[in-house]
């Protein structure tokens, strides 16, 4: 990691946990601690994971503990996003989700940066919830919230060798362990972009045997601005782990996912 990047994932970190205000959100329980957004966007097609093509609106939070090398939300925590952060409340946030979706949607999708840094979330997930939506995040599996057993579509995506990141074994052990006691449905997922991904990933699914896994070919085209120039490549990487996977007496049992969206939208945002 650069010093830029460790003290730009610092102030987006320090963002995400912005702002006690006093009061409480408008119908909803929990401190009105405001929440960090950058992105209400939809309703488009769920990309990622294990609800893979499910219509949904997206909120996007600011902040990340991560730095991945090839993340392609970068914007969330190297700081080159800072001047579009809003501080919302959770009603606000709703309010913005209806005014742009209306009634055309029933899930919403909060993405991140690492929404796990955000203890306040609990309130949004309630008041979706509570006006019948469903309710899916993902995170990588370095903070335990306990407002994770209320959410409806959980993925942990535990980053691979190529992000430049270290996996701290206990901690997600502790995720996957809590949420196994709660019962609560929730999945594993690992971008893949080379060999030494497929062997963490290996790791990963024996690991945690029981736990519905997913791999997902990776995006090493970020600066491409052309979906149809990205489409080729986007196919190559998918038959390229395809053809990795299916002869893997290791992986019985796993889906292999591409990065759905980017095949319509490439590196576009707000999709």
């Amino acid at each position: 990691m650069t010093d830029f990047q460790r003290s730009r994932r610092s102030d987006s970190a320090a963002l995400a946990n912005a702002g006690k205000a006093s009061g409480t959100a408008s119908g909803l329980v929990g401190a009105a601690r405001p929440i960090p957004v950058l992105e209400v966007f939809g309703p488009t097609v769920q990309g990622e994971g294990m609800v893979v093509g499910r219509k949904t609106m997206f909120v996007r939070t600011a902040g990340c503990d991560y730095s991945c090398s090839w993340c392609d939300s970068a914007f969330t925590w190297d700081g080159s996003g800072k001047d579009d952060i809003r501080l919302l409340s959770a009603a606000a946030i709703i309010e913005e989700l209806e005014k742009i979706g209306g009634g055309t949607f029933d899930h919403v999708t909060i993405s991140g940066g690492n929404p796990a840094l955000l203890p306040q979330l609990s309130a949004l997930i309630q008041g979706l919830q509570d006006r019948g939506c469903k309710v899916a995040l993902e995170t990588q599996g370095s903070r335990w919230q306990p407002w994770f057993t209320a959410i409806d579509d959980l993925t942990l995506s535990p980053k691979p060798p190529s992000s430049g990141m270290t996996t701290n074994w206990d901690t997600l052990d502790d995720i996957v362990s809590r949420l196994g006691e709660a019962g609560n449905g929730f999945c594993l997922k690992v971008v893949i972009f080379d060999d030494a991904d497929l062997d963490y990933a290996r790791k990963v699914h024996a690991r945690y045997r029981d736990v519905p896994f997913y791999l997902q070919a990776g995006n090493g085209n970020l600066t491409e601005t052309d979906p149809q120039a990205m489409l080729p490549y986007l196919v190559e990487r998918y038959e390229w782990l395809i053809s990795r996977t299916m002869p893997d007496e290791s992986l019985r049992g796993v889906h292999v996912l591409p990065q759905l969206h980017t095949w319509i939208y490439g590196n576009k945002k707000g999709v």
